[in-house]
């Protein structure tokens, strides 16, 4: 029975970078890790320890690899993001709106003022909340 130790201490990190003019751009980051392995013996034949190293693909962080590519003209320019997200407001309008559906229905109108106050809520709320 062999007993598997792994070990990776500070080995220098790896990165592969595959470009192709008009496609995509796709980067591998890799790491050395040593390994041990102790194999028991017997008597006869004493144990030893079995060492290597394998390379093995990691995350790569985004700032430690600058990407520069032979045509960076497109790199440069500014790409339009738009991160403006409205789910707090939708669903603090939701809930508000279906609340005011509720309160305003009466009977067997508030299976369809429930909904429909929640839905217009949950739009409204988007809105204000600067979707």
């Amino acid at each position: 029975m062999a007993l598997p130790l792994s070990c990776s201490i500070g080995e220098p990190l790896f990165a592969e970078t595959t470009y192709q003019p008009g496609y995509s751009t796709s980067t591998q980051c890799f790491r050395d890790e040593y390994r041990e392995e102790y194999v028991p013996g017997t008597k006869e034949k004493p144990g030893h320890v079995r060492n290597w190293t394998e390379k093995v693909e990691i995350p790569c962080r985004s700032n430690s690899s600058a990407r520069k590519h032979p045509a960076s003209k497109h790199s440069s320019k500014a790409q339009n993001v738009d991160d403006n997200s409205c789910i707090e407001g939708s669903i603090l309008g939701g809930l508000l709106g279906s609340a005011a559906g509720a309160a305003l229905s009466r009977g067997d109108g508030r299976w369809i003022g429930v909904p429909v106050g929640g839905a217009a809520g949950a739009m409204l709320g988007c809105q204000v909340d600067g979707g």
